[in-house]
């Protein structure tokens, strides 16, 4: 196995040698950046206009490279929301510049911008790729008015929320778990505050997010469905600013500045609810001890050593804390640390290294004194990344890498304290070692057609130390050996294809096509669809092998009015393999062979999304509406028949509309309606000493009524004034106060045992809002 992974490591390095010895061009290269603030901006469009074919977009950190023959050129950098920028460059030997553009992202300034990008929607290869405007995101309503990045996402074609006032979402039939979300390059596993009302991003501290659901980039692996790339941003390199707001819920504040100006800068971003110091108020000694609360930092800084390296520290630190004082608490958090050197070996070759520390932890206690204990578990992991970008030429733009991650799960220690009538329990931590390398090629082969390809190789080894049972088709243990530290157990090697292209059939319409293969070693086990901080997290093992994804996708996209419009329509098939879940009446925490509560499966998702979207003007805002089918089949499982998946959801719809009304208002509201999760009613029920139990045919093959919700906000802008900036911004959850279903149990009517009534529980009628925002 390591022979092959190094072999195709080589091939990486070897593939394109031949181009690096091809005609010499002069190449012009540089960054593009915010004059205001400094930021590097992420996607600028850079071309030369005399050249009819060709152009780049900056990188992730706002680099680019363009190569052109000797002459005069005019170069021209644009980006939504930002002047143009025209400048002469005479060409005749490598030139490197640094392109300061002026403007803002507020929506009145993309609505009175004359200039448009190029037209990305038509001409990029890459399908089921979004990418999110910050200011759109801050005005869009959501529930106690904190602004969220992943509701947001849940109001696109294809994604769809788990539920209310949660953050866990499905992309493409696939599951919560099989997403991967990217802070700053760590993964974060459990994005979300309080249960799911809120997720771990603070949209203060936030500059960039993609979403990719189908035909991922060769450089994302380690989960089946969609990633989630989210970037911080990396501070004010020109002047110290503060900006904060105060909520009902939560108040929030960010400091930003340089620490040399021009060369480095510093963001630091906080965020805090404050329920609990409320409840100190209450004449109730019980509720007076309640803690309900949680907190997240931000914080990022980066410098340039010189004009070819730049360092950046960024982290996150979150935590979660509920309970009642003397009788119960429970604590859940992330923390994630990214440290990256960026190094120009040339106008061509960038370089991106990265240490990456992900930690995801949860404790629950009980203080009762006959019955006190404490249950832990964790999961952590380190990083190693290096990803290089070699711009060939204007057609061609090679990326590759290779990324090695140690895994190291814990899933549940228990301590006993006192006279607790439950035993101390201590469950094996698991450790896994996860390599890749990839190789892709960004390849503008005519000026119709466009190809993104690539291929990754994923390796997964289970180490050692631990006791590892091997069980049967019927979960029954056959064999059991103990390995040493470091021993390999287990390995899996995986090659993934990922292939999009473009066809353009004139300057507004383009057909797309796309198929990726992709693999997961780290699985969630749930008997939830609300992310819990009880979620259980296992590996690829001897019993459990690696998740495998094929995804193949067509498409039509239509840009019209100057790409004011965009519009697009993409069907979709997905064949999903070795995919785990539990038996019925399975026991998964504090579990040592939690194993044997597994079955495994198949699956398949297809669907038709349909998404139009008005960019600029007064009024912007997107429609989405999804057809789609997801299903799995298990053995053990409904007599071995496909059933609906928790997350099928025949339709579902979602429209968002932004209007910015005179100097000082924009409203906006955002309306969804989906068909209900599939769910397990009970068909029957027996009684037996008093006792009733319920009898529950095939798995989800009911419904819950159908979801839908109306948003309404506006936000007033303060008046102007020189150093300080305030805003207010009102909101209303669910404005037609619609009961959607949390959850539906059942139980025996009191006036008639012999009978059955359904009790629906809601979370939430109308939930007005208000926040206070300011900037100095």
């Amino acid at each position: 196995m390591h022979k092959t992974f190094y072999a195709f490591l080589l091939g990486c390095c070897l593939l394109y040698a031949p181009a690096a010895i091809a005609q010499k061009k002069y190449t012009i290269s540089g960054t593009v950046k915010d004059v205001a603030t400094g930021e590097t901006l992420i996607g600028a469009t850079v071309k030369l206009q005399e050249l009819q074919q060709g152009g780049a977009a900056t990188n992730a950190y706002g680099f680019f490279s363009l190569s052109a023959p000797v002459g005069d050129f005019t170069l021209v950098v644009t980006y939504v929301g930002y002047q143009t920028i025209t400048q002469p460059i005479k060409l005749d030997k490598n030139v490197q510049v640094n392109i300061l553009l002026t403007g803002g992202s507020s929506l009145k300034e993309i609505s009175i911008s004359g200039n448009r990008p190029k037209n990305e929607n038509v001409e990029n290869p890459q399908m089921g790729v979004t990418r999110f405007d910050m200011a759109q995101i801050n005005n869009v309503p959501v529930i106690f008015g904190e602004k969220d990045v992943l509701k947001t996402i849940q109001l696109l074609p294809g994604v769809k929320s788990t539920g209310d006032g949660n953050t866990g979402f499905y992309v493409r039939g696939g599951g919560s778990d099989q997403n991967l979300i990217l802070l700053d390059e760590a993964i974060v596993y459990n994005a979300s505050h309080l249960f799911g009302f809120f997720s771990t991003f603070n949209s203060d501290a936030i500059k960039d997010v993609s979403l990719y659901k189908g035909g991922m980039p060769a450089q994302y692996g380690g989960r089946l469905s969609s990633v989630v790339d989210i970037k911080m941003l990396d501070g004010n390199d020109k002047e110290y600013t503060v900006q904060g707001g105060i909520g009902l819920i939560a108040s929030r504040i960010k400091v930003e500045g340089p620490i040399v100006k021009n060369k480095g800068s510093f963001m630091f971003s906080v965020r805090r609810t404050y329920a609990d110091l409320f409840l100190k108020l209450s004449p109730d000694s019980t509720t007076r001890g309640a803690s309900i609360y949680f907190y997240d930092i931000n914080a990022k800084a980066n410098y340039h050593l010189d004009d070819k390296n730049t360092l950046y520290l960024s982290g996150y630190f979150g935590k979660d804390v509920l309970g009642l004082k003397d009788n119960f608490g429970t604590n859940w958090g992330n923390q994630t640390a990214t440290l990256r050197l960026n190094h120009i070996f040339n106008s061509k070759l960038f370089l991106n290294t990265s240490f990456i520390y992900s930690d995801y932890n949860f404790v629950v206690q009980s203080f009762s004194p006959n019955n006190s204990f404490k249950v832990t578990s964790k999961i952590r992991d380190f990083n190693l990344k290096e990803d290089f970008e070699y711009f060939i030429n204007n057609k061609n733009t090679l990326s590759f890498g290779i990324n090695f991650t140690h895994h190291t799960i814990s899933p549940g220690n228990v301590d006993i304290f006192g006279d607790a009538n439950i035993n101390t329990k201590s469950i094996q931590s698991r450790y896994g070692l996860e390599n890749s390398a990839y190789i892709s090629d960004d390849w503008h082969a005519t000026n119709k057609l466009n190809f993104l390809y690539g291929l990754r190789l994923t390796a997964f080894s289970l180490l050692g130390p631990g006791t590892i049972t091997t069980y049967d088709a019927n979960d029954a243990a056959i064999s059991s050996a103990n390995y040493t530290s470091g021993q390999f157990v287990k390995n899996y090697l995986n090659p993934e294809p990922r292939i999009s292209m473009s066809y353009i059939l004139n300057e507004q319409s383009s057909v797309k096509a796309s198929y990726n293969r992709n693999t997961q070693n780290i699985h969630l086990l749930s008997n939830s669809t609300a992310s819990s901080p009880t979620d259980l997290y296992i590996m690829s093992s001897n019993n459990i092998k690696p998740g495998i994804a094929d995804q193949a996708a067509l498409g039509y996209f239509r840009n019209s009015k100057d790409n004011m419009y965009e519009f697009s329509t993409e069907i979709y098939y997905k064949w999903l393999q070795n995919q785990v879940d539990y038996k019925n009446g399975a026991q998964l925490l504090a579990n040592q062979d939690v194993e044997s509560q597994l079955v495994y499966g198949k699956g398949r998702a297809y669907g038709l999304e349909v998404f139009l979207k008005k960019k600029y003007g007064d009024f912007n805002g997107w429609i989405g509406y999804t057809l789609s089918k997801t299903e799995n089949k298990f053995d053990a499982i409904n007599n071995g028949n496909y059933f609906a998946a928790t997350q099928d959801r025949i339709h579902d719809i979602s429209a968002v509309g932004i209007y910015k009304w005179g100097k000082r208002w924009t409203l906006s509201g955002t309306f969804v309606y989906g068909t209900g999760n599939a769910v397990t009613y009970p068909h029957g029920k027996y009684i037996v000493g008093g006792l009733t139990t319920f009898y529950y045919p095939n798995r989800n093959a009911d419904r819950l009524p159908p979801y839908s919700r109306l948003d309404l906000g506006a936000t007033l802008e303060g008046k102007p004034h020189k150093r300080f900036h305030s805003s207010w911004t009102f909101g209303i959850f669910n404005a037609y106060n619609r009961k959607n279903p949390y959850t539906v149990s059942f139980e025996n009517n009191p006036n008639d045992p012999t009978r059955t009534q359904a009790v629906e529980t809601s979370l939430f009628g109308i939930v007005p809002s208000v926040t206070y925002n300011f900037t100095f």
